[in-house]
């Protein structure tokens, strides 16, 4: 079992920046990989990027220039720095960890992007 937390989102302008964090816990070393994640409302669940072990980004063409995904192995932590925000980014963000055998995630994170 793998534990995820959110936080750091909340109701931004338009060009701002938001961090989000995510604290794993539990069967870490089961982790192949960690993402985020968001849908909006009416909408499916979409990802935004992804980092894996081996150190390889990738973001979502929507995002790319603006959203970076770092990782803290020492903290088990994972972020989203979010930069030059826009209305269309207002979702509710999760947290994901990928291992060999499911996927869990995190309650998720409210963002809302005012114009």
């Amino acid at each position: 079992q793998v534990q995820l937390v959110e936080s750091g989102g909340g109701l931004v302008q338009t060009g701002e920046s938001l961090r989000l964090s995510c604290v794993a816990s539990g069967s870490i070393s089961s982790i192949v990989a960690m993402a985020w994640y968001r849908q909006a409302p009416g909408k499916q669940r979409e990802l935004v990027a992804i980092t894996t072990n081996g150190g390889s980004t990738n973001c979502a063409d929507s995002v790319k220039g603006r959203f970076t995904i770092s990782r803290d192995n020492a903290k088990n932590m994972v972020y989203l720095q979010m930069n030059s925000l826009k209305p269309e980014d207002t979702a509710v963000y999760y947290c994901n960890s990928q291992s060999m055998y499911r996927d869990y995630w995190g309650q998720g994170t409210q963002v809302t992007v005012s114009s």
